[in-house]
């Protein structure tokens, strides 16, 4: 079966983490990075997660898992230890419709984390549908060798030209793909060069993709 890859807005929409220890605090920092509204379901939370939710940025409900806390949930993540409690998480997920990863139990999926490279906006997902992390992990790590920090700025950049010419632009076709030509031109490998050798001289001709 192939997965289907997509990046997904979170933004103050609810999330569900059941667990509270390291792995569970793993997820729930990028989930905050994506404006995920979080209510963490678990007995016990680690120090971090317990300055997140003194800082308001989380609901803790203190207590395990039980039937009806997905009710106003669009996604739930079970990284709990056991594997009785993510199968229960699952199996209402399930009932309710809603996508849910259980870390490390693909059997209680129906999604998968990827291994990330993320440069400010730019985000590079890989995925081995679960058969080895440990591939995905190594690519990711020759993918940052590859696209380095510069590229964070650099779209920036890219995106405030995009924004000008559409500010700019008419309804005739023929600037319309004038501009799309002008927008592929700037993305292009030369112009990143470009971009590095004016920021960093000494990083010029090491930001190959």
């Amino acid at each position: 079966m192939s997965l289907f890859p997509m990046f997904v807005k979170l933004q103050g929409r609810r999330v569900v983490v059941v667990g509270g220890g390291v792995v569970a605090e793993q997820k729930i920092s990028a989930l905050l990075e994506a404006d995920a509204r979080l209510r963490v379901i678990a007995p016990y939370i680690t120090q971090r997660i317990s300055e997140w939710l003194g800082a308001g940025k989380i609901e803790w409900v203190n207590r395990a898992f039980a039937s009806g806390d997905l009710h106003d949930a669009y996604l739930v993540v079970a990284a709990t230890s056991t594997p009785g409690a993510n199968a229960a998480v699952f199996a209402e997920a399930e009932d309710r419709g809603i996508l849910c990863n259980a870390v490390d139990d693909i059997e209680n999926c129906h999604f998968y984390y990827g291994a990330v490279v993320q440069r400010g906006d730019l985000q590079i997902a890989i995925s081995t549908n679960g058969k080895s992390p440990a591939l995905a992990q190594r690519i990711r790590k020759e993918l940052e060798q590859t696209y380095t920090e510069e590229y964070a700025f650099w779209l920036e950049c890219l995106g405030a030209a995009r924004d000008m010419m559409r500010t700019n632009s008419t309804n005739n076709s023929g600037e319309s793909e004038q501009s799309k030509a002008i927008l592929h031109h700037m993305a292009s490998q030369e112009m990143f060069e470009r971009f590095v050798h004016q920021t960093r001289p000494e990083a010029a001709g090491h930001g190959d993709a």
